[in-house]
């Protein structure tokens, strides 16, 4: 479910009960979150948090939405085109790095995103974002246009990314190294086996 907010004024409340949530999710637990104590924090009316966060889930749905944003900007306050000698790996290399990067410096989608079995799932819209930048910076690179629906390619590197990133989490209890060199891997592999030859 989207929220939309028609004013600045209920726009500036919504952003205050995100924030609240995320607050409540880094120093205690995601299962802590409650409509109730999002409203204590973010000192807004229990009306008012209702009326614009009617579940739990569609504020975990915004809580991830703003994690998504959060991940693209690295990408674009990060990268730039790489040397003239690169390959699908390097450039793979480059996009799990700045991804794996972000989530270890984010408690909150740490616990949200790769902890847990999310509930609501990730919904396609933070699919499709966070695939079309994945997708730019493959052509800011290389030349990937022999891909067949690239679009669709680059949205299921995404996946594949958070999938071994969250597995690594539950396995491990903390994302690591062992999680970047895989999803490197299977992404690479995943890219080159779309490549028409």
């Amino acid at each position: 479910m989207e929220v939309i907010a028609k004013q600045e004024r209920s726009q500036k409340r919504i952003n205050r009960i995100v924030d609240a949530a995320i607050q409540i999710i880094e120093s205690e637990d995601v299962n802590a979150l409650s409509l109730a104590k999002v409203a204590e924090i973010s000192g807004l009316k229990r009306t008012s948090t209702y009326k614009f966060i009617p579940t739990v889930n569609t504020l975990k749905e915004l809580v991830i939405m703003k994690c998504i944003d959060e991940c693209v900007d690295c990408f674009d306050n990060d990268l730039n085109k790489l040397d003239l000698d690169v390959d699908i790996s390097k450039v793979t290399n480059l996009i799990v790095t700045v991804i794996f990067d972000f989530f270890v410096n984010s408690l909150v989608s740490q616990k949200l995103i790769l902890g847990y079995t999310i509930n609501p799932p990730l919904n396609s819209k933070c699919i499709h974002k966070l695939g079309s930048t994945i997708e730019k910076t493959y052509e800011r690179n290389i030349d990937i246009n022999n891909v067949f629906n690239k679009a669709g390619v680059c949205r299921v590197i995404a996946q594949i990314i958070l999938s071994i990133f969250s597995l690594n989490t539950k396995e491990s209890g903390a994302l690591n190294d062992v999680g970047k060199i895989e999803a490197i891997r299977a992404a690479s592999a995943y890219l080159e086996s779309w490549i028409k030859k």
